[in-house]
C-alpha cells in the first residue's frame, strides 16, 4: 500500500514509481560513505528487493531510504540520506517517524541499522548500539564495488 505524507513544501512517499533512480545512485556511489562507487545494476536490484521511501520537493527527489525486510520479523534501515540542500530542517527525524509509522513494519521483532556518524538521530528513535552484542554476526564478502 502506498503510502504519502506532506511536511510543508516536501513529500514523503513509498511509492516506488516515484523514485529517481539515477539520483539515488549518484548520491550513493559519489556522496555516500557505505556505497562508494556502487554500480547504478546494484542500485536498480536493492530498490527492487525493499521497502523504500522518498522525499520530494516540486517533483524533484531530495531523499531516501529503504527497509530490507520479510514484513514479519525482522528489517534492515539501509541508504538513509538527505540531500546537503535540504538538511538542517528537520527532514531525517521526519522521515524516520514516517518509516516507523508504517503499518507493514509495526509487528517487526528487530529493526537494525549501521551509521558511523548520526548515531544521535537514531536514538531519538530508541535504536541502540548493539556492540558488544556476541549473538549479532555478519560476513563480510566484499571489501568495496
Amino acid at each position: 500500500m502506498i503510502r504519502e505524507q506532506h511536511i510543508g513544501d516536501y513529500l514523503l512517499s513509498t511509492d516506488k514509481s516515484k523514485l529517481q533512480v539515477n539520483y539515488i545512485h549518484k548520491y550513493l556511489s559519489e556522496e555516500s560513505y557505505w556505497a562508494k562507487n556502487i554500480p547504478l545494476e546494484i542500485v536498480k536490484q536493492s530498490i527492487e528487493g525493499s521497502f523504500c521511501f522518498g522525499i520530494y520537493k516540486d517533483n524533484q527527489q531530495v531523499g531516501f531510504a529503504r527497509v530490507i525486510t520479510d514484513y514479519a520479523t525482522f528489517g534492515y534501515l539501509a541508504d538513509v540520506f538527505v540531500d546537503k540542500d535540504h538538511r538542517r530542517l528537520g527532514l531525517s527525524k521526519e522521515l524516520m517517524k514516517f518509516i516507523l509509522k508504517q503499518d507493514s513494519l509495526k509487528g517487526l521483532r528487530r529493526l537494525m541499522l549501521a551509521t558511523l556518524d548520526a548515531h544521535s538521530l537514531y536514538a531519538q528513535f530508541g535504536f541502540e548500539s548493539q556492540e558488544g552484542n556476541k549473538r549479532l554476526m555478519g560476513i563480510k564478502f566484499f571489501e568495496e564495488y
